[in-house]
């Protein structure tokens, strides 16, 4: 199955491996590391040029910032599996 991500952004949800709420999520010194080095090697994709709410973590080195938020992302990949 697919998920919006927002704006023209459809992702493969078996590509995903996690969703994360942006403010929560980068408390964590580690999570700042991560998304700093991720940005570094263009990993990082703005979906809009809307305020980030979350980002989802692809396995195909992806990283997706999306104006959605992570509860809304969830429902949307758990609508998928029913």
């Amino acid at each position: 199955m697919y998920i919006h991500l927002g704006s023209k952004t459809v992702i493969n949800s078996k590509e995903i491996i996690g969703i994360f709420d942006l403010d929560t999520a980068t408390v964590s010194k580690r999570t700042r590391e991560f998304l700093n080095k991720n940005e570094k090697k263009n990993n990082i994709i703005l979906v809009s040029e809307e305020i980030p709410l979350s980002f989802v973590v692809c396995d195909n080195d992806k990283i997706y910032f999306s104006p959605v938020s992570s509860a809304t992302l969830n429902k949307r990949t758990e609508e998928n599996f029913k």
